[in-house]
């Protein structure tokens, strides 16, 4: 599961999925590896965390603890 540090990672989550349809969370890992090139490991870490959180938004059913 992801750890979101803002709702913010949503929103850009979202957008990527809008601007990338299912190529969404290769996009998300190319931003973490560029930011981890650039030594920038918060941003990296971040991009990882909208990676997995686009996986999430892109399943078809429940995924976890449903109430």
């Amino acid at each position: 599961m992801p750890w979101l540090g803002h709702r913010s990672e949503v929103a850009d989550a979202a957008r990527l999925i809008a601007a990338f349809g299912d190529d969404a969370g290769f996009e998300a890992a190319a931003r973490a590896d560029r930011s981890g090139d650039l030594g920038d490991q918060i941003h990296a870490h971040r991009w990882r965390q909208i990676e997995r959180l686009i996986v999430l938004m892109s399943a078809r059913a429940a995924i976890g603890t449903v109430q």
